[in-house]
């Protein structure tokens, strides 16, 4: 159990400098018991009581990294129960199961669609990111195998998954430089492959058929000097399963149950045979509470609803979606193309860039920094006024893409053209262009 927040306090400096970013030492160890805040906010906290308040300010849910390279899946680290509360951190890890007995068909077309499956949405790169090998057949070789296959040719976080020690046991020895996830450790076989684990720096999942069952072998294989866990309740009911997500959640969170304060993993691949309806399960763990979730494939039509789901639930909702700012080549521009300019909202960049690729007029679009907000918004905060957008301009680079000297403006904000004309100085001609989005098409064709 972790320490209260006034046995946090006594152990604080007590000089209520507010550099943390509370009123008080008071208040901050109260945040701190919460896991609403970091220790290391601290500048003044003494070597020593680092050490004793290690516990208590460490994340309720530990978080731990699956993979390497760019592809690191991190999941856990959470501290609440509800998004509005604060944020949720790290993004459940979406896999595909591939078993050694498939077909080697099957099995390459699996590993296609994974690396096909690709969106690109507010500037960010959705996908699955992790592989769960499965040792069906029982053949050692084949697994190992196919976890090198799997390695070889994509660059997935994996999920190495066997009854068997001396399958798992090759498998993380092929693919050890990838930090795979061991599945699973259980009362049988907790000291073969907590020791494995150990070895191979890996993190360990653990499996029981109760949560009570779940929490001792969790706090054993800790006792033995484990700390990267993944949770598995055993579940195999949408019901059961979701449960048990929620009461893992609530026990790390509110009771402080350190036994139970690891991420978990769910297998809506076994809940049902029907695609469709593994993807709905799916979208249920990605709300409450799961930190991997495992598919038995993956498609378009029900991948990408996933992806958009995990996306929204995992954005800061206090802090607005923003693109970079910069110059955005909208077709294939000319020298003579217009230039366009909008904030870095990213629902508005997505939208006023879906209408000019409609009109099927090559545009540059510029796109400046008004920490994420619309239009109209950034204009009444005066982050998107004449001067403002007069001196991006200038320092943007566009005048070295085009040769004439003409910038559209949303006709939302026509009252800042004076003031940019101004600004930007002799030569330059600013346009008024339509106050909506939807009209940018019809307005490009006639006056591009």
């Amino acid at each position: 159990m972790g320490l209260t927040g006034i046995q946090i306090f006594k152990l604080l400096p007590k000089t209520n400098c507010k550099e943390c970013g509370v009123p008080t030492c008071l208040a901050f160890a109260m945040n701190l018991a919460a896991g609403k805040a970091e220790l290391s906010s601290c500048p003044y906290v003494s070597e020593e009581a680092k050490t004793m308040l290690s516990e208590a300010s460490a994340p309720p849910i530990r978080p731990l990294g699956i993979g390497s390279g760019e592809n690191v899946v991190k999941v856990g680290g959470e501290t609440v129960l509800f998004r509005h509360e604060k944020t949720f951190v790290n993004k459940p890890g979406l896999a595909i199961l591939l078993s050694d007995a498939l077909p080697a068909p099957e099995v390459d077309a699996k590993i296609k669609r994974f690396k096909e499956l690709k969106y690109e949405r507010v500037g960010l790169t959705l996908r699955p990111e992790m592989i769960a090998v499965k040792n069906d057949s029982g053949d050692v070789g084949k697994f190992e195998a196919l976890v090198k296959k799997v390695k070889a040719e994509t660059d997935a976080a994996l999920i190495l998954i066997s009854s068997s020690v001396e399958a798992l046991t090759a498998g993380v020895k092929a693919s050890a430089d990838r930090v795979p996830l061991l599945y699973a450790a259980n009362d049988g076989n907790s000291d073969a492959l907590g020791k494995l684990a150990q070895e191979q720096k890996c993190p360990l999942a653990v499996k029981a058929d109760s949560l009570d069952a779940l929490s001792k072998l969790a706090e054993k294989l800790t006792g033995a000097g484990l700390k990267d866990l993944v949770l598995d309740s055993g579940s195999r009911t949408v019901r059961k399963a979701f449960e048990d997500q929620v009461f893992i959640r609530r026990a790390a969170l509110i009771q402080k149950n350190r036994s139970l304060g690891f991420p978990t993993i769910t297998f809506p691949c076994e809940m049902t045979k029907d695609p469709m309806k593994e993807a709905l399960i799916a979208s249920a763990f990605v709300a409450k509470y799961a930190g991997i979730i495992v598919l038995s494939d993956v498609a378009g039509e029900s991948l990408f609803p996933l992806l958009v789901e995990r996306l929204n639930i995992y954005t800061d909702p206090q802090r607005p979606m923003m693109m970079q700012q910069g110059i955005y080549p909208v077709g294939t521009p000319t020298e003579e193309s217009p230039v366009l300019i909008t904030t870095n909202f990213s629902l508005t960049y997505f939208i006023v860039s879906g209408e000019i690729e409609s009109s099927r007029v090559p545009t540059w679009l510029l796109v400046m920094d008004t920490e994420g907000l619309s239009v109209l918004t950034a204009w009444a905060a005066g982050k998107f006024v004449g001067d403002a957008i007069g001196a991006f301009v200038k320092k943007s680079g566009i005048t070295e893409k085009v040769k004439h000297r003409r910038i559209i403006i949303p006709g939302a904000v026509a009252a800042v053209s004076g003031d940019l004309e101004e600004e930007l100085g002799a030569g330059w001609e600013v346009k008024i262009g339509p106050r909506e989005a939807a009209h940018i098409t019809a307005f490009l064709k006639v006056n591009a």
